[in-house]
């Protein structure tokens, strides 16, 4: 036997980073929002950190660094190693609507190291939410310094929804990605090992 590598370990690292940093990220915003909430509900305060809003200010700072920090490695590595064009490249539309049907069937076979249609458009989709989580939280947090794009997004307010609505697809996100982890088990090990035991005969392509 033999280990077949599926994910270096930059990328294993700035995984699980982002996975630590994002559940802080969730709680302390959560007890931001709880403060001047958007909507007709609030978070539970045991889903929440910090205590009261400085205190929670504090904490989605902190991490909100380490996170931008984590995420530019995770971009960079993935430019550079071309990860994103070989693993996340093409999107065709047929193939996107055979393995979305097979999915909401629950017949889509998941291979190990090798991304669907679905999941690739769920990258991406969760890639452009982190951006604009990042613009929507910077204009919220310098919005006299950063007037001209708090304008761009519609002003102060709008800005809030848009971040609160980047949090939701991120934290939707993450939520069916557990979902499918829990369905197939087998994808954890080589997220934490780098990879999977095969024959050796496999390296003869046989």
């Amino acid at each position: 036997m033999r280990q077949k590598k599926l994910h270096p370990w930059p990328v294993r690292l700035t995984h699980w980073l982002n996975a630590a940093c994002m559940v802080c990220m969730f709680m302390s915003g959560w007890a931001i929002y709880n403060a001047s909430p958007l909507f007709s509900f609030r978070f539970p305060v045991s889903l929440t950190v910090g205590g009261w809003l400085g205190g929670a200010l504090a904490w989605h700072f902190a991490f909100m660094w380490l996170l931008l920090i984590n995420g530019a490695i995770y971009v960079l590595c993935g430019l550079a190693s071309r990860h994103f064009k070989r693993e996340l490249l093409p999107i065709g539309i047929a193939a996107l609507k055979h393995d979305l049907t097979d999915a909401l069937r629950f017949r889509l076979v998941h291979e190990k190291g090798v991304y669907n249609a679905v999941q690739r458009l769920m990258y991406w989709i969760v890639l452009a939410a982190g951006v604009l989580i990042v613009i929507s939280g910077v204009a919220i947090w310098k919005p006299v310094q950063l007037q001209e794009l708090v304008a761009l997004l519609g002003g102060y307010d709008v800005a809030r929804y848009v971040h609160f609505a980047a949090m939701a697809m991120i934290a939707a996100f993450v939520v069916i990605h557990l979902v499918l982890v829990i369905l197939v088990p087998k994808t954890l090990v080589p997220m934490i090992t780098g990879g999977v035991r095969t024959p050796n005969n496999e390296k003869n392509g046989s």
